[in-house]
Parts: C-alpha cells; structure tokens; sequence
C-alpha cells in the first residue's frame, strides 16, 4: 500500500528537556527612581500650561470663538489635571528595566503596555540624554537603537549613577558580542 505525498511519519528525535523558568515571560526587575513621577508631574505641568496657553490666546482675543473654544479648553484642562493627579505615579509603579548579557528589558505604558526585549547583538547605539528638568533632579534617559525603526528601548527616569553604570555595562557586552547589530 502506497501513501500519499505528505502523509509520511517524519522519524521521532528525542528534545532535550525545556527550562520553564527561561520562558517564563515576567517583568523586568528594575524600578525607575522615584524622581521620575516629579520629573513626569512637572513634564505634564509645562505641556498642560503650554497646551492651553495656544487655545487661551484666541479664547481672549476674539469673542466669537468663545462658544465653541471654550468646552474644548474645558475638556483638555480635565485631561491634564487627571494626567497631573494619575499619570506619573501610575506609570512609576508600572515601568520597569532590566539589562543581562544577552538582552535589555523594558516595561512601559499607561493605558496600553509594551514589553520590549532587544538583544544585546541588535544594540547599534546607546545614548544618555539629561534634559534640563532632569538634570536639575538628577536623572537621565538611556536609549538602546537598533537597525529596526520599531526596535529600540528608551528607559526614562533613571538615576545619573544608575544610568551611566547601565549604559557602561551595556557598552562593554555589545563590543564582545559577535554580530553585525542588523
């Protein structure tokens, strides 16, 4: 009896044993520095007074757009004052970091979460960037880019000790890391 194409029995090798532990997905275990929610209250601030500051210019200027000018500011002012109160607490308890030999970790977001893993054979670059606000708190961004327009890590809201160490160890395993970073 002849089967059909397909159909064959591909031989049984055997699989070596799986490590649960390796794929469990869990969050990284970094916290960022609690200066982070100052540092994202006082972004929100700035953006909030900057954002209604445009739309109040015309609210005063001209009578005739008060009608309808006026609940928008309304509702954007609701929005940054719930962004003020929530935002950057609840993203201080949300946010995490983690970097090891072979990958750099992060948790992010507010309202949607990504969890983002880049492989230390992907890095291309590792950027530190202290904004004014942050440095006046002592805190730093770490920015891990990599050949893919979507594949990079921004870890926001470090220590300046925490960053620089970070940013050191990542240098030293990308430069032994084989690989062309693409």
């Amino acid at each position: 009896m002849t089967e059909s194409p397909g159909t064959e029995q591909a031989a049984e090798t055997p699989q070596p044993p799986i490590d649960a532990e390796l794929l469990r997905i869990r969050s990284p275990r970094h916290r960022l520095d609690p200066k982070f929610i100052v540092w994202r209250t006082l972004n929100t601030l700035f953006w909030g007074i900057g954002t209604l500051g445009v739309l109040l210019f015309p609210y005063f200027m001209w009578e005739s757009t008060n009608r309808w000018l006026g609940p928008i500011i309304w509702v954007i002012a609701g929005i940054y004052v719930v962004n003020l109160l929530f935002m950057p607490t609840y993203r201080y308890f949300v946010h995490r970091w983690e970097t090891s030999d072979e990958a750099v970790y992060s948790l992010t977001g507010w309202i949607t979460r990504e969890w983002r893993i880049v492989p230390i054979s992907r890095i291309q670059s590792i950027d530190t960037v202290k904004g004014p606000v942050q440095q006046l708190l002592g805190l730093a961004t770490v920015k891990v880019t990599t050949a893919s327009g979507e594949g990079g890590i921004t870890i926001e809201g470090l220590s300046v000790a925490v960053a620089e160490e970070t940013v050191r160890h990542l240098n030293e395993i990308t430069q032994v890391t084989p690989g062309d970073a693409t």
